[in-house]
Protein backbone atom coordinates (compact mmCIF):
# COMPACT_ATOMS: atom_id res chain seq x y z
CA UNK A 1 0.00 0.00 0.00
CA UNK A 2 2.97 2.51 0.75
CA UNK A 3 3.48 2.82 -2.83
CA UNK A 4 0.94 3.16 -4.32
CA UNK A 5 0.87 6.52 -1.71
CA UNK A 6 3.94 7.85 -2.20
CA UNK A 7 4.47 9.99 -6.08
CA UNK A 8 6.56 8.63 -8.73
CA UNK A 9 9.93 10.17 -8.50
CA UNK A 10 9.85 11.52 -12.12
CA UNK A 11 7.02 13.79 -11.46
CA UNK A 12 9.38 15.86 -8.79
CA UNK A 13 11.75 16.30 -11.53
CA UNK A 14 9.87 16.87 -14.51
CA UNK A 15 9.58 20.84 -14.13
CA UNK A 16 12.98 21.03 -12.76
CA UNK A 17 14.11 19.39 -15.82
CA UNK A 18 12.36 21.86 -18.27
CA UNK A 19 13.18 24.96 -16.50
CA UNK A 20 17.38 23.58 -16.74
CA UNK A 21 16.18 22.65 -20.18
CA UNK A 22 14.67 25.86 -21.19
CA UNK A 23 17.56 28.28 -19.69
CA UNK A 24 20.33 25.64 -21.64
CA UNK A 25 18.34 26.94 -25.27
CA UNK A 26 18.24 30.42 -24.22
CA UNK A 27 21.95 30.83 -22.88
CA UNK A 28 22.24 28.63 -26.59
CA UNK A 29 20.29 31.31 -28.75
CA UNK A 30 21.91 34.40 -27.02
CA UNK A 31 25.52 32.83 -28.06
CA UNK A 32 25.00 32.14 -31.06
CA UNK A 33 23.51 35.71 -31.84
CA UNK A 34 26.28 37.07 -30.29
CA UNK A 35 28.59 35.18 -32.71
CA UNK A 36 26.80 36.19 -35.35
CA UNK A 37 27.01 39.54 -34.75
CA UNK A 38 30.51 39.77 -33.81
CA UNK A 39 30.91 38.04 -37.21
CA UNK A 40 29.24 39.91 -39.39
CA UNK A 41 30.72 43.35 -37.67
CA UNK A 42 34.36 41.77 -38.23
CA UNK A 43 33.47 40.92 -41.77
CA UNK A 44 32.35 44.42 -42.80
CA UNK A 45 35.99 45.78 -42.37
CA UNK A 46 34.71 47.95 -39.01
CA UNK A 47 37.95 47.77 -36.14
CA UNK A 48 37.03 46.38 -32.67
CA UNK A 49 36.06 49.61 -30.86
CA UNK A 50 38.06 51.10 -28.03
CA UNK A 51 37.14 53.87 -25.83
CA UNK A 52 37.31 57.05 -27.42
CA UNK A 53 40.90 59.19 -26.42
CA UNK A 54 40.02 61.81 -23.74
CA UNK A 55 42.62 64.35 -22.11
CA UNK A 56 43.35 61.10 -19.62
CA UNK A 57 44.75 59.82 -22.04
CA UNK A 58 47.51 62.44 -22.31
CA UNK A 59 50.67 63.09 -20.97
CA UNK A 60 51.85 66.67 -20.82
CA UNK A 61 55.45 67.69 -20.52
CA UNK A 62 56.00 71.41 -20.57
CA UNK A 63 60.04 72.66 -20.64
CA UNK A 64 60.98 75.87 -18.28
CA UNK A 65 63.57 77.39 -15.69
CA UNK A 66 63.79 77.84 -12.50
CA UNK A 67 64.07 81.75 -13.27
CA UNK A 68 60.97 81.77 -16.08
CA UNK A 69 58.56 79.46 -14.17
CA UNK A 70 56.85 82.31 -11.71
CA UNK A 71 56.21 84.61 -14.58
CA UNK A 72 55.38 81.71 -16.94
CA UNK A 73 52.91 80.26 -14.34
CA UNK A 74 50.01 81.93 -14.92
CA UNK A 75 50.20 81.78 -18.61
CA UNK A 76 50.45 78.06 -18.07
CA UNK A 77 47.76 77.86 -15.87
CA UNK A 78 45.40 79.36 -18.14
CA UNK A 79 45.12 76.28 -20.08
CA UNK A 80 45.84 73.80 -17.25
CA UNK A 81 42.52 71.83 -15.68
CA UNK A 82 43.98 71.10 -12.13
CA UNK A 83 43.13 67.53 -11.52
CA UNK A 84 42.28 66.32 -14.75
CA UNK A 85 45.54 67.49 -16.96
CA UNK A 86 48.64 64.79 -16.45
CA UNK A 87 52.03 65.80 -16.75
CA UNK A 88 55.10 67.64 -15.17
CA UNK A 89 56.36 71.20 -15.67
CA UNK A 90 60.10 70.15 -16.14
CA UNK A 91 63.07 72.72 -14.20
CA UNK A 92 66.47 73.29 -14.61
CA UNK A 93 66.63 73.08 -10.66
CA UNK A 94 64.16 72.97 -8.10
CA UNK A 95 61.91 76.53 -6.66
CA UNK A 96 59.88 77.10 -3.45
CA UNK A 97 56.68 75.79 -3.40
CA UNK A 98 53.99 77.56 -3.71
CA UNK A 99 55.85 79.77 -6.49
CA UNK A 100 56.49 83.20 -5.00
CA UNK A 101 54.63 85.99 -7.39
CA UNK A 102 56.60 88.97 -7.30
CA UNK A 103 53.54 91.42 -7.58
CA UNK A 104 49.63 91.53 -8.09
CA UNK A 105 50.09 91.38 -12.03
CA UNK A 106 52.13 88.95 -13.90
CA UNK A 107 54.61 88.73 -16.72
CA UNK A 108 51.88 89.76 -19.20
CA UNK A 109 50.18 92.84 -17.30
CA UNK A 110 47.16 90.63 -16.06
CA UNK A 111 46.41 89.30 -12.57
CA UNK A 112 48.22 86.75 -10.42
CA UNK A 113 47.02 83.39 -10.67
CA UNK A 114 44.98 82.13 -7.41
CA UNK A 115 44.91 78.54 -8.91
CA UNK A 116 45.33 76.56 -5.69
CA UNK A 117 46.15 73.57 -7.32
CA UNK A 118 49.23 74.38 -9.34
CA UNK A 119 51.01 71.64 -12.26
CA UNK A 120 53.14 69.37 -10.57
CA UNK A 121 57.08 70.53 -10.89
CA UNK A 122 59.88 68.13 -11.74
CA UNK A 123 63.67 68.60 -11.97
CA UNK A 124 65.33 67.76 -14.95
CA UNK A 125 68.31 64.78 -14.80
CA UNK A 126 71.70 66.52 -15.13
CA UNK A 127 72.60 66.90 -18.77
CA UNK A 128 76.22 67.93 -18.39
CA UNK A 129 77.77 64.97 -20.07
CA UNK A 130 76.30 65.75 -23.33
CA UNK A 131 78.42 67.90 -25.28
CA UNK A 132 77.01 71.08 -27.27
CA UNK A 133 79.23 72.97 -29.83
CA UNK A 134 76.34 75.45 -31.44
CA UNK A 135 78.10 78.71 -31.33
CA UNK A 136 76.18 80.97 -28.99
CA UNK A 137 73.32 78.64 -28.72
CA UNK A 138 71.37 77.34 -25.46
CA UNK A 139 73.15 74.36 -23.49
CA UNK A 140 69.52 74.02 -22.17
CA UNK A 141 68.46 72.66 -25.55
CA UNK A 142 70.21 68.98 -24.10
CA UNK A 143 68.08 68.91 -21.12
CA UNK A 144 65.28 70.06 -22.74
CA UNK A 145 65.43 67.21 -25.36
CA UNK A 146 66.00 64.60 -22.23
CA UNK A 147 62.55 65.71 -21.63
CA UNK A 148 60.78 63.54 -24.12
CA UNK A 149 62.49 60.19 -21.97
CA UNK A 150 62.21 61.36 -18.64
CA UNK A 151 57.81 62.19 -19.15
CA UNK A 152 58.08 58.31 -20.66
CA UNK A 153 60.10 57.61 -17.62
CA UNK A 154 57.55 58.35 -15.18
CA UNK A 155 55.44 55.69 -16.31
CA UNK A 156 51.99 56.82 -16.07
CA UNK A 157 49.31 54.55 -16.42
CA UNK A 158 46.71 54.60 -19.69
CA UNK A 159 48.95 57.06 -21.73
CA UNK A 160 48.21 57.37 -25.48
CA UNK A 161 50.07 60.66 -26.12
CA UNK A 162 52.88 62.41 -24.92
CA UNK A 163 52.41 66.21 -25.99
CA UNK A 164 55.39 68.65 -25.64
CA UNK A 165 55.72 72.63 -25.25
CA UNK A 166 57.63 75.56 -23.78
CA UNK A 167 55.73 77.35 -20.48
CA UNK A 168 55.28 79.81 -23.24
CA UNK A 169 52.87 77.57 -25.34
CA UNK A 170 49.12 77.90 -24.79
CA UNK A 171 47.25 74.69 -25.35
CA UNK A 172 43.64 74.34 -26.40
CA UNK A 173 43.32 70.86 -24.34
CA UNK A 174 39.65 70.29 -26.09
CA UNK A 175 41.14 70.24 -29.43
CA UNK A 176 44.05 68.55 -28.63
CA UNK A 177 42.03 65.09 -27.66
CA UNK A 178 39.86 65.81 -31.20
CA UNK A 179 43.04 66.71 -33.00
CA UNK A 180 44.40 63.29 -31.84
CA UNK A 181 41.35 61.18 -31.93
CA UNK A 182 42.06 60.77 -35.52
CA UNK A 183 44.97 58.87 -35.18
CA UNK A 184 46.09 55.56 -33.77
CA UNK A 185 47.83 55.71 -30.51
CA UNK A 186 49.54 52.12 -31.15
CA UNK A 187 51.06 53.52 -34.22
CA UNK A 188 54.32 55.54 -34.50
CA UNK A 189 53.77 59.42 -35.25
CA UNK A 190 55.08 62.35 -34.72
CA UNK A 191 52.37 65.35 -34.90
CA UNK A 192 53.02 69.29 -35.04
CA UNK A 193 53.77 71.57 -37.36
CA UNK A 194 56.92 73.74 -39.03
CA UNK A 195 57.37 77.58 -38.38
CA UNK A 196 55.32 80.08 -39.97
CA UNK A 197 58.92 81.82 -41.43
CA UNK A 198 60.45 80.58 -44.50
CA UNK A 199 63.95 82.11 -43.03
CA UNK A 200 63.29 80.06 -39.90
CA UNK A 201 62.19 76.58 -42.23
CA UNK A 202 65.35 77.09 -44.21
CA UNK A 203 67.84 77.32 -41.10
CA UNK A 204 66.40 74.64 -39.10
CA UNK A 205 64.00 72.00 -41.03
CA UNK A 206 60.72 72.52 -43.07
CA UNK A 207 59.79 69.01 -41.58
CA UNK A 208 60.43 69.50 -38.03
CA UNK A 209 58.01 70.47 -35.30
CA UNK A 210 58.75 73.39 -33.58
CA UNK A 211 59.02 72.78 -29.46
CA UNK A 212 57.24 76.60 -29.01
CA UNK A 213 53.89 75.06 -30.87
CA UNK A 214 53.83 72.10 -29.08
CA UNK A 215 53.87 68.71 -30.58
CA UNK A 216 52.67 65.10 -29.89
CA UNK A 217 54.02 61.51 -30.01
CA UNK A 218 52.12 58.74 -29.62
CA UNK A 219 52.99 56.23 -26.76
CA UNK A 220 54.29 53.69 -28.98
CA UNK A 221 56.77 55.90 -30.53
CA UNK A 222 57.80 58.00 -27.36
CA UNK A 223 58.52 54.69 -25.58
CA UNK A 224 60.48 53.81 -28.27
CA UNK A 225 62.46 56.90 -28.47
CA UNK A 226 62.51 56.87 -24.67
CA UNK A 227 65.01 54.20 -25.07
CA UNK A 228 67.51 55.11 -27.81
CA UNK A 229 67.80 58.73 -27.44
CA UNK A 230 70.90 59.40 -24.71
CA UNK A 231 72.98 57.42 -27.53
CA UNK A 232 71.24 59.54 -30.35
CA UNK A 233 71.76 62.77 -28.59
CA UNK A 234 75.88 62.18 -28.74
CA UNK A 235 75.79 62.42 -32.24
CA UNK A 236 74.52 65.86 -32.52
CA UNK A 237 76.38 68.10 -30.32
CA UNK A 238 76.22 71.00 -33.14
CA UNK A 239 72.25 71.12 -33.68
CA UNK A 240 71.03 74.13 -32.43
CA UNK A 241 67.64 73.56 -30.37
CA UNK A 242 65.74 70.91 -28.15
CA UNK A 243 63.79 70.41 -31.33
CA UNK A 244 66.00 69.83 -33.96
CA UNK A 245 67.48 66.93 -31.65
CA UNK A 246 63.96 65.12 -31.39
CA UNK A 247 63.92 65.31 -35.00
CA UNK A 248 67.42 64.37 -36.06
CA UNK A 249 66.92 61.49 -33.75
CA UNK A 250 63.19 60.39 -35.44
CA UNK A 251 64.95 60.49 -38.40
CA UNK A 252 67.22 57.69 -37.79
CA UNK A 253 63.94 56.10 -36.50
CA UNK A 254 62.54 56.49 -39.63
CA UNK A 255 59.58 58.55 -38.80
CA UNK A 256 58.49 61.85 -40.58
CA UNK A 257 56.50 64.77 -39.31
CA UNK A 258 52.50 64.55 -39.46
CA UNK A 259 51.54 68.10 -39.50
CA UNK A 260 48.80 69.76 -37.96
CA UNK A 261 47.92 73.32 -38.65
CA UNK A 262 46.09 73.95 -35.40
CA UNK A 263 49.45 74.30 -33.57
CA UNK A 264 51.22 77.44 -34.51
CA UNK A 265 54.93 78.57 -33.64
CA UNK A 266 54.14 82.08 -34.43
CA UNK A 267 57.51 83.46 -35.06
CA UNK A 268 55.93 86.92 -36.00
CA UNK A 269 56.65 90.10 -35.15
CA UNK A 270 53.89 93.17 -34.51
CA UNK A 271 50.50 92.48 -35.09
CA UNK A 272 49.26 88.80 -35.69
CA UNK A 273 45.32 89.82 -36.43
CA UNK A 274 45.93 88.69 -39.92
CA UNK A 275 46.96 84.92 -38.99
CA UNK A 276 44.80 84.72 -36.36
CA UNK A 277 41.55 85.95 -38.86
CA UNK A 278 42.05 83.16 -41.50
CA UNK A 279 43.06 80.32 -39.46
CA UNK A 280 43.57 77.13 -41.01
CA UNK A 281 40.04 74.75 -41.13
CA UNK A 282 41.55 72.75 -38.59
CA UNK A 283 40.89 73.22 -34.82
CA UNK A 284 43.45 75.55 -32.65
CA UNK A 285 45.51 73.45 -30.75
CA UNK A 286 48.46 75.88 -29.43
CA UNK A 287 49.38 79.42 -29.82
CA UNK A 288 52.93 80.31 -28.92
CA UNK A 289 52.59 83.29 -26.68
CA UNK A 290 53.80 86.12 -26.79
CA UNK A 291 57.33 87.02 -28.08
CA UNK A 292 57.66 89.54 -30.31
CA UNK A 293 53.86 89.85 -30.78
CA UNK A 294 51.28 92.56 -29.83
CA UNK A 295 48.06 91.25 -27.71
CA UNK A 296 45.76 89.96 -29.99
CA UNK A 297 43.03 92.06 -28.71
CA UNK A 298 43.25 96.02 -28.83
CA UNK A 299 42.94 97.78 -25.58
CA UNK A 300 43.94 94.85 -23.89
CA UNK A 301 47.56 93.41 -22.46
CA UNK A 302 48.80 90.03 -24.01
CA UNK A 303 47.07 88.11 -20.54
CA UNK A 304 43.91 89.32 -20.91
CA UNK A 305 43.52 88.98 -24.54
CA UNK A 306 44.42 85.13 -24.45
CA UNK A 307 42.13 84.76 -21.10
CA UNK A 308 39.22 86.65 -23.29
CA UNK A 309 39.79 84.30 -26.33
CA UNK A 310 39.88 81.26 -24.29
CA UNK A 311 37.14 81.87 -22.36
CA UNK A 312 35.14 81.77 -25.83
CA UNK A 313 36.77 78.74 -26.65
CA UNK A 314 35.30 77.11 -23.37
CA UNK A 315 31.51 77.91 -24.73
CA UNK A 316 32.78 76.42 -28.17
CA UNK A 317 36.51 75.12 -28.47
CA UNK A 318 36.20 73.46 -31.98
CA UNK A 319 34.81 76.47 -33.20
CA UNK A 320 37.37 79.39 -32.10
CA UNK A 321 39.00 81.01 -34.94
CA UNK A 322 36.85 79.14 -37.56
CA UNK A 323 36.50 80.79 -40.82
CA UNK A 324 33.30 81.48 -42.52
CA UNK A 325 32.42 84.41 -45.51
CA UNK A 326 29.24 85.21 -46.71
CA UNK A 327 28.24 87.97 -49.30
CA UNK A 328 25.96 90.49 -48.42
CA UNK A 329 23.74 91.65 -51.53
CA UNK A 330 22.40 94.73 -50.57
CA UNK A 331 25.69 96.41 -49.86
CA UNK A 332 27.68 94.65 -51.87
CA UNK A 333 29.66 93.59 -48.75
CA UNK A 334 32.20 90.79 -47.79
CA UNK A 335 31.71 89.10 -44.79
CA UNK A 336 34.66 86.99 -42.88
CA UNK A 337 33.81 85.93 -39.59
CA UNK A 338 36.62 83.85 -37.24
CA UNK A 339 34.66 83.12 -34.59
CA UNK A 340 35.22 83.99 -31.22
CA UNK A 341 37.87 86.82 -31.85
CA UNK A 342 37.15 88.98 -34.88
CA UNK A 343 34.94 89.97 -37.70
CA UNK A 344 36.20 91.69 -40.87
CA UNK A 345 33.58 93.41 -43.25
CA UNK A 346 34.79 94.14 -46.62
CA UNK A 347 33.31 97.35 -48.76
CA UNK A 348 32.53 95.52 -51.48
CA UNK A 349 32.58 91.99 -52.93
CA UNK A 350 35.71 89.66 -53.05
CA UNK A 351 36.45 86.44 -54.09
CA UNK A 352 36.59 83.49 -52.12
CA UNK A 353 39.88 82.76 -52.55
CA UNK A 354 40.93 86.28 -51.54
CA UNK A 355 38.84 86.52 -48.33
CA UNK A 356 40.82 83.49 -47.30
CA UNK A 357 44.29 84.54 -47.56
CA UNK A 358 46.19 85.74 -44.64
CA UNK A 359 46.87 89.50 -44.65
CA UNK A 360 50.15 91.08 -43.74
CA UNK A 361 49.64 92.45 -40.69
CA UNK A 362 52.66 91.40 -39.01
CA UNK A 363 56.40 91.46 -40.04
CA UNK A 364 59.02 88.60 -40.18
CA UNK A 365 60.56 86.82 -36.62
CA UNK A 366 63.86 88.67 -37.11
CA UNK A 367 67.20 89.15 -39.83
CA UNK A 368 65.13 91.10 -42.43
CA UNK A 369 66.78 92.05 -45.31
CA UNK A 370 68.74 88.97 -45.10
CA UNK A 371 68.07 88.11 -48.53
CA UNK A 372 64.58 88.41 -51.28
CA UNK A 373 62.96 85.05 -49.21
CA UNK A 374 63.31 86.61 -45.24
CA UNK A 375 60.05 88.00 -45.45
CA UNK A 376 58.22 85.04 -47.10
CA UNK A 377 56.09 82.85 -45.18
CA UNK A 378 54.56 79.28 -45.84
CA UNK A 379 50.74 80.30 -46.36
CA UNK A 380 49.31 82.41 -48.79
CA UNK A 381 49.26 86.51 -47.89
CA UNK A 382 47.85 89.74 -49.38
CA UNK A 383 49.57 93.22 -48.39
CA UNK A 384 47.54 95.30 -46.67
CA UNK A 385 46.43 98.89 -48.08
CA UNK A 386 48.70 101.33 -47.10
CA UNK A 387 45.56 103.96 -45.98
CA UNK A 388 44.13 102.12 -42.77
CA UNK A 389 40.97 103.93 -43.56
CA UNK A 390 40.59 102.11 -46.65
CA UNK A 391 40.83 99.05 -45.30
CA UNK A 392 38.04 96.43 -44.59
CA UNK A 393 36.12 97.22 -41.00
CA UNK A 394 36.74 95.13 -38.05
CA UNK A 395 35.06 93.99 -35.23
CA UNK A 396 36.58 92.12 -32.24
CA UNK A 397 34.61 90.11 -29.82
CA UNK A 398 32.75 91.55 -26.88
CA UNK A 399 30.85 88.88 -25.26
CA UNK A 400 30.02 85.30 -26.13
CA UNK A 401 27.27 83.33 -24.61
CA UNK A 402 26.43 80.05 -24.63
CA UNK A 403 22.53 78.79 -25.50
CA UNK A 404 20.96 78.93 -21.61
CA UNK A 405 21.79 82.77 -21.78
CA UNK A 406 21.09 83.74 -24.80
CA UNK A 407 17.39 83.08 -24.92
CA UNK A 408 17.40 80.35 -28.42
CA UNK A 409 17.28 76.96 -27.82
CA UNK A 410 21.20 75.51 -29.02
CA UNK A 411 22.02 78.84 -30.28
CA UNK A 412 25.37 80.40 -29.14
CA UNK A 413 25.35 83.93 -29.53
CA UNK A 414 28.33 86.00 -30.00
CA UNK A 415 28.91 89.82 -30.37
CA UNK A 416 31.45 91.73 -31.75
CA UNK A 417 32.42 95.84 -31.42
CA UNK A 418 33.74 97.78 -33.88
CA UNK A 419 37.52 98.97 -34.11
CA UNK A 420 37.83 102.29 -36.54
CA UNK A 421 41.35 103.69 -36.71
CA UNK A 422 41.56 107.61 -35.72
CA UNK A 423 40.39 110.09 -38.12
CA UNK A 424 38.29 107.88 -40.49
CA UNK A 425 35.57 109.53 -42.62
CA UNK A 426 33.13 107.30 -44.55
CA UNK A 427 29.69 107.18 -46.20
CA UNK A 428 27.40 106.67 -43.54
CA UNK A 429 24.60 104.98 -45.98
CA UNK A 430 26.61 102.62 -47.48
CA UNK A 431 29.93 101.94 -45.87
CA UNK A 432 30.25 98.84 -43.38
CA UNK A 433 31.56 101.58 -40.97
CA UNK A 434 28.70 102.86 -40.08
CA UNK A 435 27.66 99.51 -38.24
CA UNK A 436 28.71 99.30 -34.22
CA UNK A 437 27.93 95.71 -33.75
CA UNK A 438 27.94 92.17 -35.02
CA UNK A 439 26.06 89.16 -33.93
CA UNK A 440 27.17 86.25 -34.95
CA UNK A 441 24.80 82.95 -34.15
CA UNK A 442 25.73 79.43 -34.60
CA UNK A 443 25.44 76.09 -32.83
CA UNK A 444 28.03 74.45 -30.77
CA UNK A 445 30.48 72.60 -33.15
CA UNK A 446 31.05 68.50 -32.42
CA UNK A 447 32.89 67.37 -35.42
CA UNK A 448 33.04 63.47 -35.92
CA UNK A 449 36.37 62.04 -36.93
CA UNK A 450 35.42 61.75 -40.62
CA UNK A 451 34.53 65.58 -40.47
CA UNK A 452 37.75 65.84 -38.78
CA UNK A 453 39.99 64.13 -42.02
CA UNK A 454 37.86 65.55 -44.51
CA UNK A 455 36.85 69.19 -42.76
CA UNK A 456 34.38 71.53 -44.85
CA UNK A 457 34.06 75.00 -44.10
CA UNK A 458 30.36 75.89 -42.93
CA UNK A 459 28.16 78.64 -44.67
CA UNK A 460 26.95 81.96 -43.58
CA UNK A 461 23.67 84.05 -43.75
CA UNK A 462 23.40 87.83 -43.31
CA UNK A 463 19.90 87.80 -41.43
CA UNK A 464 17.63 91.16 -42.38
CA UNK A 465 18.08 93.74 -39.44
CA UNK A 466 15.86 96.76 -38.87
CA UNK A 467 18.87 98.10 -36.77
CA UNK A 468 20.73 100.73 -39.45
CA UNK A 469 24.05 100.04 -37.14
CA UNK A 470 23.55 96.29 -36.23
CA UNK A 471 24.14 93.57 -38.15
CA UNK A 472 23.13 89.65 -37.90
CA UNK A 473 25.14 86.65 -39.21
CA UNK A 474 23.96 83.09 -39.19
CA UNK A 475 26.58 80.76 -39.31
CA UNK A 476 25.18 77.15 -40.63
CA UNK A 477 26.12 73.83 -42.70
CA UNK A 478 26.11 74.19 -46.38
CA UNK A 479 24.17 72.42 -48.39
CA UNK A 480 25.67 69.32 -50.27
CA UNK A 481 25.99 71.37 -53.58
CA UNK A 482 26.17 74.91 -52.06
CA UNK A 483 29.28 77.33 -53.32
CA UNK A 484 29.86 79.98 -51.53
CA UNK A 485 30.58 83.11 -53.75
CA UNK A 486 30.16 86.67 -54.38
CA UNK A 487 26.88 88.06 -56.30
CA UNK A 488 26.64 89.49 -59.43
Amino acid sequence: MKRFLSPPKAAHCRPLALVLISTSIIILLYLLVSLIVVFNYHIEGVPSASAPTTLDHIVFAIASTKSSWPKQKPLVDLWWKPLKTRGCIFLDAAVPVPVPVPSNENAYGGAASSSSVSPPLCVSQDASRFRYTYRNGPRSAVRIARIVSEAVNMSLPGVRWFVFGDDSTVFFPNNLVKTLSKYDHELWYYVGINSESFDQNRDFGFDMAYWGAGFALSSSLAKVLGKVLDSCLERYPHVFGSDGRIHSCLAELGVGLTREPGFHQMDLRGNVFGLLAAHPLAPLVSLHCCGETHPIFPNMTSFKALEHLLGAANIDSERILQQTVCYDRWFSWTISVSWGYAVKVFDHHIFMLDALRTQETFEPPWRKGRDHLSGAYTFNTRPLHPDPCRRSTIFFLDTAAAAASSGRNGIIKTKYRRFLPDNCTYDPLASPKKLEEITVLSKKLNLSTKQLQAPRRHCCDVVPSSAARKMEVLIRECEEDELIHMHA
